[in-house]
Formats: C-alpha cells, sequence, structure tokens
C-alpha cells in the first residue's frame, strides 16, 4: 500500500492533485481545505497517503499532516461514513477544531458540515467521544504550520520531514520542532540552512 508520496505539484483541481513522482503522476483526492494549502504547481510537497482498495477501483486520498490522515482513517470507522463524507467533514473544519466539536458532542456544529445530518452527527460523537481527544490540542496555532515552512524553503523541509518521520519521530512533533528552529534562529538564518544542518538543528529541538 502506498502510505506517503514526495514529489512535484503536477496539476491541481477542485478536489484533487496529480504529483509527480519521479515521472510517474498519482492522481490524489484532498479535502477542499487541504487543496487551498497545497503549495504551487511545480514546488514540492509530502502528502501522506491512505490506499482505498475496493474490487472496481483503487484510491489514494492524501494530507498534508499526518493528524489530518489519522482522523481521517478514525472518522471511517463510524457507520456511514465513507471516504467522500470523511474528506468533506475534514473540509469543513480543521482537525483541532473538529475533534473539539466531537469531544464536546458539538451537534450544532458538526451539523454545518457537508453531508451531516443530526442522526450522523450523533454517531460520531457517541463512537468517537473517547477517540479524538490527543488530536483537539493546536500547538501551531500561534506560529504557523510546517506547510508554510515548506512552501517559503521548498524541498529542503519537505526531505528534512521526510528523514525524521521516517527516522521514528512523529509527523507532529517534527512539525512543532521545525517551527521551533525557525523561531529560534530567524527566518533568513533558517532559509540559509541546508538538510543535513537543518536536521541537526530539529533533532536539538526534538531532545
Amino acid at each position: 500500500m502506498i502510505a506517503a508520496l514526495t514529489g512535484k505539484v503536477f496539476s491541481k483541481g477542485v478536489d484533487r492533485v496529480v504529483i509527480d513522482v519521479s515521472g510517474v503522476g498519482y492522481e490524489v483526492f484532498l479535502s477542499t481545505d487541504t487543496v487551498a494549502r497545497m503549495p504551487d504547481t511545480g514546488e514540492d510537497v509530502l502528502l501522506y497517503i491512505h490506499t482505498n482498495v475496493r474490487e472496481d477501483a483503487l484510491t489514494l486520498f492524501g494530507f498534508l499532516e499526518e493528524d489530518e490522515k489519522e482522523l481521517f482513517l478514525i472518522l471511517k470507522t463510524v457507520s456511514g461514513i465513507g471516504p467522500k463524507l470523511a474528506l468533506a467533514m475534514l473540509s469543513g473544519l480543521k482537525v483541532s477544531d473538529l475533534c473539539r466539536a466531537i469531544t464536546a458532542g458539538d451537534i450544532k456544529t458538526l451539523t454545518t458540515l457537508q453531508g451531516v445530518g443530526k442522526k450522523t452527527a450523533e454517531r460520531v460523537c457517541v463512537d468517537l467521544k473517547e477517540k479524538v481527544g490527543h488530536l483537539s490540542f493546536d500547538p501551531l496555532a500561534a506560529s504557523g504550520t510546517v506547510q508554510s515552512v515548506v512552501s517559503n524553503q521548498g524541498s529542503v523541509v519537505v526531505d528534512v520531514l521526510s528523514a525524521l518521520v521516517n527516522l521514528g519521530y512523529a509527523d507532529p512533533v517534527v512539525r512543532e520542532a521545525l517551527v521551533s528552529v525557525k523561531k529560534q534562529i530567524g527566518q533568513d538564518k533558517f532559509e540559509q540552512l541546508g538538510v543535513e544542518d537543518l536536521i541537526r538543528e530539529a533533532l536539538r529541538a526534538l531532545v
């Protein structure tokens, strides 16, 4: 199964993108929020992937952050919620806000999401109230997400993020470390760092 893709944005649509990975184009379906946050065409990106396999189709769903993918998979465990509805829910609220609504039993907020009626909202709250609390905290809200850092610096941050995740560090922890490094050393110095130097600085922040 494909779990992640690192490549260049080849094209963008309303609900999908094509990622060029070494000359092979992968069509990936995204939430509208994720599409809006994608880098420009030709720029580097790392997408976390869920591969949905059916008898008649193999479909890729993509996420800029690992917690988005985790919540997508959790939502899909609820009866009546498939991949498309899960993406629609992620389109309406960011991960932390959606999780807070679920844990608080905020039916009113949940029913504002496309395709979510009262019964579905109630079922989500009952089934997931104890399962999404760890995703309700947004440590980067005040300082910006790593995706904005990626957009500014390009493949260096993508490579560093990918390398540290491959070493076993959780994606949200790495993102927080990268933002911390940027705040500590400043924008100009941060943008001058190469992959090895940025990995070294990020590892220091992770200690």
